[in-house]
């Protein structure tokens, strides 16, 4: 079974991984784009893009890791995009634009059916209306003996780590204060569910820290 990875999931020092009031113009929640500052200049971000340069460094190497041995990936809906409820039209494709940066096929947990879309650069969305199990094993299968990346958001992220499905969680806590938002851990115990720390490396930008289940 390939293992499923959590990378550069970003939080604040008071646990939020998104701000409140998600919607098409702040897709992270009010103030949730600051959580991410540490990625953003890395060449790892830059190259996701299509650009040159960007920093290297201890937050490239942790960004860069994210892309390694992927075959397939898992998101939330609201990871894909703001619209709720049924899908009213195929217009909505995601937030990426055209060219996705997963280059994969990709997982879109959802209550809504909706057929398959087909973007550049070889990503693939699916949407899967079963549960996150049935999301794993279909991920699985595309993954073809790579590992799978959870991308988020923060729902489901804490619905794979309460079923102990999580293999490794890289968390960046950055130096932001949200007050509200989204909680990442409240009333999870992740040293109950089998998590230890592995790393926990800091820099000016944040404090990586690697969650590994035990085997």
């Amino acid at each position: 079974m390939p293992r499923l990875r959590v990378h550069g999931f970003s939080i604040s020092l008071d646990g939020y991984g998104a701000g409140p009031n998600q919607d098409i113009d702040n897709p992270l929640g009010v103030g949730g784009m600051a959580l991410h500052e540490w990625a953003f200049a890395t060449r790892t971000f830059q190259k996701m893009f299509g650009q040159d340069g960007g920093a290297t460094g201890i937050d490239d190497e942790f960004a860069a890791r994210g892309f390694d041995n992927i075959g397939a990936w898992i998101l939330g809906r609201n990871m894909f995009g703001p619209v709720r409820g049924p899908w009213p039209d195929d217009t909505w494709k995601g937030w990426w634009g055209d060219n996705p940066p997963y280059h994969t096929a990709v997982f879109v947990l959802t209550h809504h059916p909706r057929a398959s879309i087909a973007m550049a650069g070889g990503t693939t969305f699916h949407f899967v209306t079963e549960g996150i199990e049935a999301a794993l094993a279909r991920a699985a299968d595309a993954a073809d003996g790579q590992d799978i990346r959870l991308g988020g958001g923060v729902s489901t992220i804490r619905q794979y780590l309460r079923a102990g499905l999580i293999d490794e969680l890289h968390l960046a806590i950055s130096p932001v204060l949200l007050g509200a938002g989204e909680h990442l851990l409240a009333e999870i115990d992740a040293a109950m569910l089998g998590y230890r720390c592995t790393e926990h490396v800091p820099t000016p930008n944040a404090t990586h820290v690697v969650l590994t289940k035990r085997t």
